[in-house]
Parts: structure tokens; sequence; C-alpha cells
């Protein structure tokens, strides 16, 4: 009898050391996993620490959407919906491949068109009593005016910043800067020589159009690239200046006085 008794003792004691010891499983088990995401987390804010760190184009700080102005604008130059981009694509080749390659003139292009769609419309707007159908719908166009404005404004901005850049590289004031401006209009040049206006409009289309979506994709490896290539190029531009530049002589600056 002694012995049955001390059997279900035992086996409680037994039990509860197994709990103890599973609970402490359970609770390192738990505090691991803690400690895991803790590591995750913080392995994730040092890597974007470090992304942040990086050097980018033009000294970029925003991701390349915002920077395009967000929303369905930056959408589209993104390719974020393919079929509306590859259409506005094909569109803009279909243009150029009629007035390009075919040599379609653009006012007889137009002409032709509205010559088509006035026929059509006159002749279904006469035929409808006839067929007891109802009329075309003809839907009224109208250009809103605060539109119109905005448009101008936004033209006006851009052209007179146009203009207070070349004054201001007129008077002397950034060698660097007029440089490049001598550099892309020279560019510039060359490329009106080899092709006609509506062609080089069309590849200034087609680059602008893909670019940003490579970038986007390859930003990590163009940044460091465009890093390499900013040093070389601000060890060049050291060297030209100091040989070249710095030898040319200024003219003493006189503050007038009034």
């Amino acid at each position: 009898m002694a012995d049955h008794k001390e059997e279900p003792v035992l086996e409680s004691v037994m039990d509860k050391i197994t709990e103890k010891f599973h609970g402490g499983d359970s609770t390192s088990s738990s505090d691991s996993d803690d400690e895991k995401k803790k590591k995750g987390s913080s392995s994730a804010s040092a890597a974007e620490a470090v992304k942040a760190k990086m050097y980018r184009l033009f000294g970029r700080e925003r991701p390349v959407h915002s920077v395009l102005g967000g929303g369905k604008p930056a959408d589209l130059v993104l390719w974020r919906n393919k079929k509306i981009s590859g259409g506005v694509l094909a569109g803009a080749t279909a243009i150029w491949l009629l007035f390009e390659v075919m040599e379609y003139h653009l006012l007889t292009l137009l002409c032709h068109s509205l010559i088509l769609s006035l026929a059509i419309l006159f002749l279904w707007s006469n035929a409808s009593t006839f067929i007891n159908k109802s009329p075309p719908n003809i839907p009224e166009v109208k250009i809103p005016e605060d539109v119109a404005v905005n448009v101008a404004l936004q033209l006006r901005y851009e052209i007179n910043r146009g203009f207070a850049t070349l004054r201001e590289i007129g008077h002397g004031r950034d060698l660097k800067k007029f440089l490049i401006v001598i550099a892309g209009l020279w560019l510039l040049s060359v490329l009106g020589s080899c092709c006609n206006f509506l062609t080089l409009f069309y590849i200034v289309f087609v680059a602008l159009y893909t670019i940003p979506v490579l970038y986007e994709k390859y930003e990590d490896k163009v940044d460091a690239f465009g890093e390499k290539a900013m040093i070389e190029l601000k060890k060049y531009y050291a060297i030209f200046d100091e040989k070249c530049l710095s030898k040319i002589p200024k003219g003493p600056l006189k503050d007038k006085k009034y």
C-alpha cells in the first residue's frame, strides 16, 4: 500500500519538474525570438542609414517617383502601368514613323483627319432620321481657364529662369556653368546636323521615357558609378583650372561708390 501511495507522489513531482523545464524552454525560446526580432530591426535600420548616406546623383535625397513630381505623370514615366506607358511609347513611335519614314506632312494629316471625321459625323447626323437611330452625341470641348493660366504661368517661369541663367553666364560669374552650357549647345548642334528636329525630339522623348525607369531599377549601381565619375571629373577640372584657367589674367574689380 505504501508503494502505491508513493507512486502518485513521485509522478506529481516529476510532472512539476518537467513543467518547469518546459516553461524555461518556452521563455528562453520567446527571449531568443525577441532578440532575433531586435537584431533584424536593428540591421534593417542600419541598412537604411547606410543607404541614406550613399552618394546620389545630383544630390538627390528623395525617391525617383517624388523627384518626378509624383502622381499619374510619374507613374507614366516610371512604367507603373505597363499597358498605358507602352501605348504612349507606341503612339509616339507611330507618329515618328508617319512623319519621318513615310514623309507625311503635319498639315496634310490634320486636314485629312478633319475631313474624314466631319464627313462621318455629317452623314451620320443626316442619316439618323432615315434609319431611326439617335444622332451622334458630340461632346462640347472647352479648355478650362485655370488650366490655361497655370500652363502659361509655368511656361513663363521656366522661360524667365532660362533668360536669367543666360544673363548670369554672360556676366562671367560662373565659369563651370558657362562650360557646361557651351558643351551642351555644341552637342545639340552636332545632333542637329545629323538629324532633323522631329527625329531629335523623338530621341529625347524616348530617352526621357526610358532612362528614369532604368535608373530606378539599377540606382545603386548607377549612383556608385556616378560617384566615381564625379571624383574623376573633379580631378581633371582641378588640373585644368591649375594649368589653364588660373593663368588667365583678370582685371581688377573696383567698387563703384555713388
